[in-house]
């Protein structure tokens, strides 16, 4: 995988690593059985017929005659159960009476054929693994479109996926993109497709296929960061939405300027939340609420509708907090609003209905 650079120490460790791995995706599934468990049974159980085979010989060792000293021992049990076992066959030890005959028959023929069975299904079976993994994964390329590509998957960006999740996204459109090969792993245990790599690289985002994008959430732990991802990905991707999460408010501007659509200052948002929640508790938990979809009061962007045009905001049904005009936002009581228009879109405050989800609006505004 390509890693983050990091301050300190961890950046030189990281740097010096970056050169011996690569990104991949992986793809969601469910493992019924670690595969090295699948292998070590599957060895335990050809020892055992090993084993098996040997003591039948050791049993019988009357039966047998060995062109060296004559007799069989228990060490020359386990060779003959080796080459006999293996297809080998050097016919230095050999059956000589009929019962131990009947034995090779009856007994050993049969255990031959499981422990072949054994090792050449374990062999195909690896075989057939990496011919499905491989298909899947050509599949899930050709089939991928207007996905979401959510680039870091830690606090924010799980709470992004889970807020579309909310409103109907089916997990198969969403693909998480992390420098982490354990937080990947996290990510398809939950049923996500996941990239391994550092998503500034334009070869990562294109694992990603976030040229077939439709919106790209920018969750990543510096601002830094997320400034060359945003560039990275408006180059690849001219028509996406994109939308990042940033540290520090001043770095937002420079953000917008990369590319982003829309920039969300993680830690001036919860800051004026908690001043909120301190100057009238009721509105912090109304504002809580909002942010939560899914669940109590929702805030959505839906078109409007053939009755409410030429209507005031205030005369519609639902309580319209803003009017999206082209790239403006204007507010419910703004002059300029007039009436409402067929191509205008609404931002409605609606209550959410565990039967009922609201998708919303995925389609980018028109850039300034």
């Amino acid at each position: 995988m390509f890693h983050v650079k990091l301050p300190g120490h961890d950046a030189i460790a990281r740097q010096a690593g970056e050169h011996l791995v690569t990104h991949r995706v992986r793809l969601p599934r469910r493992v019924v059985e670690h595969p090295f468990r699948q292998v070590a049974r599957r060895l335990l159980l050809a020892l055992g017929l090993l084993v098996a085979t040997a003591l039948i010989v050791f049993a019988d060792r009357a039966g047998y005659s060995d062109n060296s000293d004559g007799s069989v021992d228990l060490l020359d049990s386990f060779y003959y159960a080796t080459v006999t076992l293996s297809t080998t066959g050097y016919g230095d030890i050999t059956p000589v009476s009929d019962a131990a005959r009947l034995t090779n028959i009856f007994v050993i023929t049969p255990l031959r054929v499981l422990f072949l069975i054994v090792l050449v299904g374990t062999t195909l079976e690896v075989l057939t693994e990496r011919t499905r993994a491989e298909w899947r994964l050509n599949r899930w390329r050709s089939t991928l479109r207007d996905h979401t590509v959510v680039v870091g998957f830690g606090t924010k960006g799980r709470s992004a996926i889970q807020t579309f999740l909310a409103t109907g996204m089916k997990k198969e459109q969403v693909v998480v993109v992390d420098p982490s090969e354990k937080v990947i792993e996290a990510a398809t245990a939950e049923g996500y497709a996941g990239v391994v790599g550092d998503a500034t690289r334009s070869d990562v985002l294109n694992r990603a296929e976030v040229r077939r994008a439709r919106q790209i959430i920018i969750a990543t732990q510096r601002d830094d960061t997320a400034v060359l991802v945003a560039l990275t990905a408006r180059q690849l991707n001219r028509g996406a939405k994109i939308v990042a999460a940033v540290r520090e408010e001043e770095n937002a501007p420079l953000l917008k300027q990369s590319g982003a659509d829309a920039v969300i200052t993680s830690a001036s948002a919860a800051g004026r939340l908690l001043g909120l929640s301190v100057l009238s508790p009721a509105a912090g938990m109304v504002m809580e609420d909002l942010i939560h979809q899914g669940s109590g009061l929702d805030i959505v962007e839906r078109p409007v509708i053939k009755a409410e045009v030429g209507r005031t905001p205030r005369e519609t049904e639902d309580l319209v907090v803003s009017v999206v005009r082209g790239h403006r936002v204007l507010g419910y009581d703004d002059p300029a609003v007039g009436t409402l228009e067929l191509t205008d879109r609404l931002i409605t405050i609606v209550r959410a209905t565990p039967g009922t989800q609201i998708a919303p609006d995925v389609r980018p505004l028109p850039r300034a």
